[in-house]
């Protein structure tokens, strides 16, 4: 679901208490970012009930990218994945080391503590 507003990512904090949330931040205009985003697009793994997918434009909303960056304590980067759980970044990727498999073996290290 497309992530907008601060608003919109103090709700994804709350949300994170229940499910794990990932944000993707993508740049529209960037060759990379959309390799990254194919990537994750084409591997994808997880069913609606492991993880909450947001995806942040971040030339629409650049506002809401540094509000992100500020509140979860991240450098920005784009593209850049980052893994929401307990309110807290608990993973983050960027450029091409983004993908599935780095993102399930986060999510099965946090769930193994």
């Amino acid at each position: 679901m497309p992530l907008v507003s601060e608003a919109e990512v103090e709700h994804l904090k709350k949300r994170s208490e229940e499910i794990p949330c990932l944000i993707f931040k993508h740049s529209t205009r960037c060759n990379i970012s959309s390799i990254a985003k194919y990537r994750i697009e084409s591997d994808w793994i997880f069913g609606a009930d492991e993880t909450e997918t947001y995806f942040l434009d971040l030339l629409k909303y650049r506002t809401t990218s540094g509000f992100v960056a500020d509140t979860f304590g991240v450098h920005h980067e784009s593209p850049q994945l980052l893994l929401i759980i307990n309110g807290e970044c608990v993973y983050d990727a960027s450029h091409l080391d983004i993908t599935v498999d780095e993102l399930k073996e986060a999510l099965e290290a946090i769930a193994s503590k």
